[in-house]
């Protein structure tokens, strides 16, 4: 038998920490990216920005809106994408309706956590998040801090 796939197995490229303290996120699910070889090579380098991105249902499919990903230096001249273009994440059939039904209930919203490569294929962590009030995330530092001393007093 094999291993059990977790979430974001995989070697970390980028990761969106404001979404962390933006969102508190539920369900966590890894999703597969379409993109170009010029984009593949750019997110292997670390250039790419997930920090306005979120996922939006157009037609039926899950698409990663706000992303940034520049252009290649080296890529031929004919080749011309835009940095900012919305790219199709690859989700099966039940989860795109599981996510779909989830947030027409509650009223969440999808954001990418995370973007790693598992055997050359870039993926791409999404989460259920729901909004934290301002006064949340003032609690949410408190509680770090509080740690954070305690941490430093044991030692």
């Amino acid at each position: 038998m094999g291993k059990a796939k977790q979430p974001g197995a995989g070697t970390p490229v980028i990761s969106n920490r404001k979404a962390y303290h933006n969102y508190s996120i539920g369900e966590e699910l890894e999703a597969g990216i379409v993109l170009s070889g010029c984009e593949v090579k750019m997110v292997r380098q670390g250039s790419f920005s997930l920090q306005e991105a979120y996922c939006d249902f157009r037609d039926g499919e899950l698409w990663l809106v706000g992303s940034h990903i520049p252009e290649y230096p080296q890529a031929s001249s004919h080749v011309d994408l835009d940095p900012l273009r919305r790219r199709k994440l690859l989700l099966k059939r039940q989860e795109l309706k599981r996510l779909r039904r989830k947030i027409v209930e509650k009223g969440n919203t999808i954001v990418p956590l995370k973007a790693y490569f598992v055997r050359g294929k870039v993926k791409v962590l999404i989460g259920l998040a729901t909004g934290k009030r301002q006064y949340d995330k003032r609690e949410a530092i408190k509680k770090r801090d509080i740690k954070r001393d305690q941490e430093r007093s044991r030692k």
